[in-house]
């Protein structure tokens, strides 16, 4: 498979995954092409162009012309130039990586990070936050976010890999929908009464398995094994953590626990003040069943091998 062939199939297979519909994906994607069109042509040089087709800021080919033929990748959670540099030392003993791919982004995929956080607001007007609010605070925490940001060294690793000459990509928000979707509908059928039932769910998923052996298991922080769960909302994308004071409004909207990657401790605070129950399902965890129901759905295209790195294992589902 070529490069860019599977940097548009991973795109596709996210939008397919998307927890606010394909509908909503087209309608966003509308609206940037009807800023893009309304730009002066010095904006238009300015504007990132991939936006267009890519609804995911943060997923990005980072190196590479997308016309390099794909066979064997070297797959990370997190991808430095250190793991840049054993991709290259594999090659030298005879691997033949054609591909790094990094889950968490990049270069200008991590400048951009920022961008993909507005999906969280109709994530949350789902889950019956009205839409001006959850607009209102999450235009605060993107700001914040893309302050945050605005001092990193973004290409410091997208600049070891064209050094060598390996092909980068990173494919952040695509793998984030899928585990959001297969936890969702997973939970919601599976109709739990406490918060403990649904810890022992997520418990029984492989990748989750592997993690409790790492001491990184999935953990309650809020609320009790006997707690009642109430209506459960699975929170792991749209970039990174939102507004901590949509917990207020989560409640009032009827949620009673949630479940995510990870949650910061000012972010825990606001759940614990609204009495929602809160389980940390665990970041790498979470971040690689994401990627493996990802690969499972590009390997119905195209076969892969994939040399597994950087926290990440591979694991193929039926």
């Amino acid at each position: 498979m070529k490069l860019k062939k599977l940097y548009e199939l991973v795109i596709e297979k996210g939008i397919e995954q998307d927890p606010r519909g394909k509908a909503c994906v087209k309608k966003e994607m509308q609206k940037i092409k009807k800023q893009y069109d309304g730009l002066t042509e010095a904006e238009k040089e300015e504007f990132d162009k991939e936006r267009l087709t890519n609804p995911y800021s943060d997923t990005r080919i980072l190196q590479g012309t997308g016309s390099e033929e794909i066979k064997k990748v070297l797959l990370g959670i997190d991808i430095d130039v250190a793991e840049v540099l054993l991709a290259d030392r594999l090659n030298e003993k005879g691997q033949k990586i054609d591909l790094i791919i990094s889950h968490h982004p990049e270069g200008r995929a991590l400048a951009a990070l920022h961008q993909v956080m507005y999906m969280q607001a109709d994530i949350a007007h789902l889950n019956g936050v009205p839409i001006n609010i959850a607009e209102n605070l999450m235009n605060k925490r993107i700001t914040e976010i893309e302050r945050r940001l605005l001092p990193a060294n973004h290409t410091k690793t997208s600049d070891a890999a064209r050094l060598l000459d390996i092909p980068l990509i990173c494919i952040h928000t695509p793998a984030d929908n899928h585990v959001v979707t297969y936890l969702q509908n997973l939970i919601d059928k599976k109709k739990s009464d406490t918060v403990g039932e649904v810890l022992q769910l997520i418990k029984e998923i492989p990748e989750y398995k592997i993690a409790i052996k790492n001491n990184a298991g999935p953990k309650i922080i809020s609320g009790s094994n006997c707690s009642r769960c109430g209506k459960v909302f699975v929170d792991m994308t749209g970039g990174t953590e939102g507004s901590k004071d949509i917990f207020k409004n989560l409640a009032q909207a009827g949620v009673g626990t949630v479940v995510c990657m990870h949650l910061s401790e000012g972010h825990l605070k606001k759940a614990k003040e609204e009495n929602i129950n809160v389980i940390i399902a665990g970041h790498i965890s979470s971040d690689t069943v994401g990627l493996n129901l990802l690969l499972d759905s590009i390997e119905k295209k195209q076969k892969l091998d994939v040399v597994q790195c950087s926290g990440f294992t591979r694991i193929k589902r039926k």
